[in-house]
């Protein structure tokens, strides 16, 4: 037994056996490698088609702001019930988020440039004030006396804070910053995504709910392909 380990670690020590065992291990590296870069590649790919169809910064603030103006016009005060649940449900979420992607993104690239300093000290306390008219929506029923009239409330103050940025944040972005819109734009992107979800169920289901009988196919087919697409897109990120 003692000649047979003795020989054993003869062999191991042999040169031709480290040779082979260099060239194996190296044989094993240069696939996981190779797998690797593989996926690294495909992940890269996706992550180049995410950012060629992520708008930019300010084109997607205004695409939040058509979305919620939109819903605005669709509201009714004797719309069925289940119907302006769904509609102000939808509208809160979209709020909600829209006003923390630019809290957190937006307006502190505008403050690094020291401008439209009286329009941004107010977007913040005007965010605020529409979250606490949703918070108050939120604690209601559609049927209470003071739904629509609260709702009303939020869409007046949506409105104002809506006409600033477009008259003057968004422009003024867009003449000192052109070249940081794109990346901004994919954070919020990626933020987006992020925020929306825990919520993405909710999202599809209270948007199909707010349209006509007639549209919520149509609805409901452009949501989930959008969903699916993103959701592919963001598994192949790298993180």
């Amino acid at each position: 037994m003692i000649e047979t380990a003795g020989s054993e670690t003869s062999s191991r020590e042999d040169p031709a056996h480290i040779e082979r065992h260099i060239d194996e291990t190296r044989q094993e590296v240069d696939r996981t490698l190779g797998e690797l870069q593989s996926r690294l590649s495909v992940r890269r790919r996706m992550s180049a088609a995410l950012d060629r169809i992520t708008p930019d910064i300010t084109r997607m603030i205004r695409l939040d702001h058509a979305h919620v103006l939109a819903a605005f016009r669709r509201y009714r005060s004797r719309m069925a019930e289940s119907r302006k649940r769904a509609l102000v449900e939808n509208v809160c979420l979209a709020l909600d988020v829209h006003a923390q992607l630019e809290e957190e993104i937006f307006y502190p690239a505008m403050r690094r440039l020291g401008a439209a300093s009286e329009v941004l000290d107010k977007s913040v306390p005007e965010h605020n004030e529409a979250r606490s008219l949703i918070s108050s929506l939120r604690g209601m029923e559609p049927l209470d006396p003071a739904y629509d009239e609260t709702f009303r409330k939020l869409v007046r103050a949506v409105l104002h804070h809506v006409a600033d940025e477009e008259t003057v944040l968004l422009p003024l972005a867009e003449e000192l910053i052109p070249d940081e819109l794109g990346h901004l734009g994919r954070m919020m992107t990626a933020r987006r995504i992020e925020l929306l979800r825990p919520h993405a169920a909710e999202a599809a289901a209270t948007t199909i709910r707010t349209f006509p009988v007639g549209a919520a196919a149509a609805a409901a087919g452009v949501l989930a392909a959008g969903w699916l697409l993103v959701r592919g897109l963001t598994r192949s990120r790298p993180h």
